[in-house]
């Protein structure tokens, strides 16, 4: 098996989410402090692996694709209310296995997030490898899964007057990596 050890470029990635605000609008927002690697058989990605760790305190909610800097909204999901990141700081990915589903894969894998570690299924799509303009090889993949955050006992839940809740149930996520070949010692002396 030709499997490769490589580490995820958060510069060059990103983990955002998106779930219904008041059921009219949505609420999107990303994380900005995680890493992780991937272990990749480029001959059959189904033999390849992927953990993920992501910093629960550096979620940043935006609205319209912008970041609005709001920080009470910010401070409210990192609290008790939400993602109680003094008591969970981290949350994590680690894959069980990768199944072919036609030209894309899916993704299975342990989720932790607030306490509960569930397995949930990613579609993931694989856009190919190649070099960048340092010569180094990258490696690019997206995914997406819609959670229901009720699973992993974020049960925050206002009713409005109109009989609906402010924070919608479901919340879709969205990955993309550009992961980058480690280099061996020996290679990178020669």
């Amino acid at each position: 098996m030709a499997s490769n050890l490589w580490d995820i470029d958060v510069g060059c990635s990103s983990i955002r989410f998106s779930v219904r605000h008041m059921v009219i609008t949505k609420v999107h927002g990303c994380f900005a402090r995680w890493s992780g690697t991937i272990t990749l058989d480029e001959q059959d990605l189904t033999r390849s692996s992927v953990e993920v760790r992501i910093d629960a305190a550096s979620i940043e909610a935006r609205w319209a694709a912008r970041d609005t800097q709001v920080a009470d909204r910010d401070a409210r999901l990192k609290s008790a209310d939400f993602l109680d990141v003094a008591k969970y700081p981290e949350i994590s990915f680690r894959s069980k296995r990768i199944d072919r589903a036609g030209s894309s894969y899916r993704l299975v894998g342990d989720l932790s997030l607030h306490g509960v570690e569930r397995e949930v299924t990613l579609e993931a799509q694989f856009a190919g490898v190649g070099k960048d303009t340092w010569g180094k090889q990258r490696a690019s993949f997206s995914a997406r899964v819609a959670l229901d955050r009720r699973d992993y006992g974020l049960v925050w839940d206002p009713v409005l007057e109109v009989g609906s809740i402010v924070v919608g149930e479901k919340v879709g996520i969205a990955i993309e990596i550009e992961a980058v070949k480690k280099v061996s010692a020996a290679s990178a002396a020669a």
